[in-house]
Formats: structure tokens, sequence, C-alpha cells
């Protein structure tokens, strides 16, 4: 009788995890299979794949001047916005940790952004703001600076825009560190200041250590995430990544060549490419916190 019911518990179970299991397997494994296989191929989607072993990773390193300008953008893209975006997180977080009058109002506000940041209505607004008669000229002319310059037409300031679109997407970031700020006790603090430390030295040495494990969890985050972005490049550069491949992010570039020139084997290629470098990355950030995250149960780094 018990073998029968604890049967049955397992069919139960089976049932539960059936829609996890078979959304698994035909969403995702099966999909990174294709793609490794196809990595391997010459394949345009219209005929079928024929095997060339490693010569799409092959062309991608030594005959594709367009890939390692991606390369180059896109890193410059996630060095810049990631560190701005988490900065901008954490100083909006320690204002908001206070005792004000309509806290929840402003957290909201300030939340808003991160929730309709990367839609293409915001993207087809950014070209606005950012435009030759957008608000950033005209709030320049205010001071009395005269620009008609295209902040997006430009190739040295095109990229930029669209960091300033990442680091405008930070609430939630800020809501982490808003929660790991109410954790941290306000014992430290008032026993800090009896010993006369005053407001920097607490944030270095009180503030960032306990924040330490949330800062990682976000950067980590941050990372991958900027790594896939795809549709603020696409809307403002109107899918071609210009002015002169300024915008060029990698994902858009692995689209295009996907979808554009019908180079599915050289874009699953690229995209495995690209996995493995947002791991190594993921590793070296996991290996290296071993020296700057604080785990307040070990005791110390």
């Amino acid at each position: 009788m018990k073998q029968k019911l604890r049967h049955n518990d397992h069919i139960v179970g089976y049932i539960f995890s059936a829609p996890f299991i078979l959304g698994f397997l035909v969403f995702i494994l099966f999909p990174m299979a294709s793609s490794l296989y196809y990595s391997f191929t010459d394949y345009n989607m219209l005929t079928k794949p024929n095997f060339i072993g490693f010569d799409n990773f092959t062309r991608m390193f030594t005959d594709d001047d367009k890939y390692w300008k991606s390369v180059r953008v896109t890193f410059t893209y996630v060095f810049a916005s990631v560190p701005l975006r988490l900065a901008f997180a954490l100083g909006v977080a320690m204002l908001l940790n206070r005792s004000i009058k309509g806290v929840g109002f402003y957290r909201s506000a300030y939340y808003l952004p991160s929730l309709i940041g990367g839609s293409v209505a915001v993207s087809i607004l950014w070209t606005q703001v950012f435009g030759d008669q957008g608000i950033i000229n005209s709030a320049l002319g205010l001071i009395g600076i005269e620009s008609t310059k295209s902040w997006i037409g430009t190739p040295e300031t095109a990229i930029w825009t669209l960091i300033a679109l990442a680091v405008w997407q930070f609430g939630s970031s800020m809501l982490i560190f808003l929660a790991g700020l109410k954790n941290i006790p306000k014992e430290m603090y008032e026993a800090s200041g009896v010993d006369g430390a005053g407001k920097v030295r607490q944030f270095f040495k009180i503030t960032i250590p306990m924040l330490s494990p949330i800062i990682l969890f976000n950067l980590i985050n941050q990372t991958i995430s900027s790594f896939m972005t795809f549709t603020p490049a696409y809307i403002i550069s109107r899918g071609e990544g210009g002015p002169l491949d300024s915008t060029l992010l990698y994902s858009l570039n692995l689209y295009k060549r996907a979808f554009e020139y019908y180079e599915m084997g050289y874009a699953s290629a690229m995209a495995w490419v690209m996995l493995i470098v947002i791991g190594i990355m993921t590793l070296i950030l996991f290996q290296t916190s071993k020296y700057w995250v604080h785990y307040e149960n070990k005791g110390g780094h």
C-alpha cells in the first residue's frame, strides 16, 4: 500500500513538472543543440545545411572586420554602461533610504524607466531627444550653447546615446540596492560615528562591504544583460548599426547575419562565441569576488 502511494506521488510530481521539462526541452535544449550543429555548417535556412567544420569560426576571427568592429563597440558599451548604471542605482538607493515624505512615490517613479526603458517606443523617443532638433540641443541653447549636432548621427557620440539610455534604466538595480541598505544595522553607523568616522569613511568601510554580495549580484546580472542588448541599437540605428557601425552591437550584428544575409550557420557560431565570452566574464567576476565580496556569516572576505 505504501509503495502504491509513493508511486502515485511520483506520478503527480511528474505531471506537475512536465510543463517545465517540456518547455526546457523544446524552447532551450533543442534550440541550443541545433544552434551548436548549425555553427559548424554553411546554412542559409533555404537549403540543406552543409557541414564545413570550423570555417565559420576561422572566418570570424581572421576575415571579418565588421565582426571585430561589433566586438569593440559592444565592449565599450558594456564597460561604460554597467559601472555607470550601478553607480547611479546605488546613489539613488541611498537617497531613497531616508525617511522622507512621499518616498514610496519616488521609488516607483525611479523604477518606471526600467519597465519601459527597453521598449520600442522609448527607443524611438530617444532618437528625438538626441536628434539635431532634440531636447538636448534645446537645453544647450537655453544656456547659450548653440548646437545643431545630431548626437545619434555622429559616430563619436552615437554609442554614448545608447549608454545614456542604459544608465537611465537603473531602477531594478536601485530596488535591489535599497533592499540591501535596509538590512544594514543602523547600530554599525552609530558606533562608527561615535568613533569619529565621517560619512565618506562609513560609506567605504560599512556600506560598500555590507553591500558587496548585492553589488556582485547586480554586476553579473547587468553585465549579462548589457552583452545581450539589442532593441535600442536596432531602433535607434534603424537596423543598420550606424553611423559608420558606431552602434553595431554584437547582438545586432548577429541578427543582421542571420536574418538579413541569411547566414544562419555563421550567426550560430557568433552566438556560441558570445555565450563563451559571457561565461568567461561571469567566471572572472566570481573568481575575483573572493578579494572584495564580504560575507558576514564567514566573518571576512
